[in-house]
């Protein structure tokens, strides 16, 4: 038997956030919210500065603290000692170990050994080059916090097509992000101010840290069509929010995770067997309506295109058709799409 998927939608280019919200003359707390109901598919129309009437006591918000990097370079790349090609785009993807990481490198097929030059103190060597594959495997010339260092100096955020100015790195952190490795910014904790977390605070809501350090998302080209499971994404939780979210569920109270990576980090925790005071590894795991939610009461997240895998995530939480509808009047409200836009609360 076939099932009859609800219509879709499409984003009008007026609703695609272009500029952060201070940008626009408001605080980031204070950008639009749509409470949805999990239980009824209802919603209400407020703001996100209103959040901790939407909680209670004792619930458990988690966010992820990974700090977004500079992901999209400019590099020379030599060959067998000569320059094949300058000024050519590199962006970060996946971070493998301390030197090591995946980077796409689009209109340029690339050969093993070949040399990339981003500065005269940083350069790359590729190590590993499958034309099948979207990503190139290189060894920095630099590790840790020097990598990083020379990473910030030579390197801008991610920038897609409607984002129209060139916003620095600052405006791509959440105001507790503290451990850098995200090259797409973790954007649902991005409205948080810190005045709002002390309003929950003082509310008895409590809060804990994990990170996800989140990949990069879209590859720029056609060809490639890689299924969610296929990113992989690091992510490290520590005792103390295990120990946390163990304890809210035990009193009653609901746990929160601000963003489909936390969804992504604690619904994989769950799956592991394992008795570990904290955990950390890759996670693969997708996300959509067959999948059995063993953590997570709710989520805040933005607004998401109707291809994107991160609406599958959604539809775990509420059926597909309350989420379609509740989309399109999100679209009849002027709700703003993307890392700038406005805030999603299904609890």
């Amino acid at each position: 038997m076939n099932t009859v998927m609800p219509p879709a939608f499409t984003v009008p280019e007026r609703l695609n956030a272009s500029s952060p919200p201070e940008a626009r003359g408001l605080r980031r707390d204070f950008v639009k919210m749509m409470v949805l109901s999990r239980q009824s598919g209802s919603w209400i129309d407020t703001s996100f500065s209103q959040l901790p009437g939407f909680l209670r006591e004792g619930d458990l918000l988690v966010l992820n603290n990974s700090r977004t990097i500079p992901a999209v370079f400019k590099a020379d790349i030599e060959r067998n000692g000569f320059i094949c090609k300058r000024n050519q785009e590199v962006r970060l993807a996946r971070r493998l170990s301390e030197k090591v990481w995946e980077v796409l490198v689009p209109e340029l097929n690339l050969q093993k050994n070949d040399q990339m030059h981003f500065s005269s103190r940083l350069s790359a060597e590729v190590i590993n080059f499958k034309p099948e594959l979207p990503f190139t495997v290189v060894e920095f010339s630099a590790a840790s916090a020097r990598l990083f260092e020379e990473l910030y100096s030579t390197g801008e955020p991610v920038r897609y097509e409607y984002i129209h100015h060139p916003w620095s790195l600052d405006y791509y952190q959440t105001v507790y992000a503290n451990v850098p490795g995200s090259v797409e910014m973790p954007s649902a904790g991005r409205a948080f101010s810190w005045e709002l977390l002390q309003k929950l605070q003082a509310a008895g809501i409590r809060t804990a840290f994990l990170q996800l350090h989140t990949g990069l998302s879209y590859l720029l080209d056609d060809r490639w069509h890689q299924h969610p499971s296929h990113n992989k994404e690091h992510y490290s939780i520590p005792a103390a929010t295990l120990s946390a979210v163990k304890q809210t569920k035990k009193d009653g109270g609901r746990v929160v995770p601000v963003g489909t990576t936390v969804v992504r980090a604690l619904e994989t925790a769950a799956r592991r067997k394992s008795n570990l005071s904290s955990i950390s590894g890759w996670t693969d795991l997708y996300i959509n309506e067959a999948t059995p939610l063993r953590v997570a009461d709710g989520l805040i997240t933005g607004f998401h295109e109707p291809e994107a895998s991160h609406l599958d995530m959604l539809s775990a939480f509420l059926n597909r058709n309350q989420l379609i509808t509740a989309y399109q009047h999100a679209l009849k409200k002027g709700y703003l799409w993307h890392e700038f836009g406005d805030i999603n609360f299904i609890i």
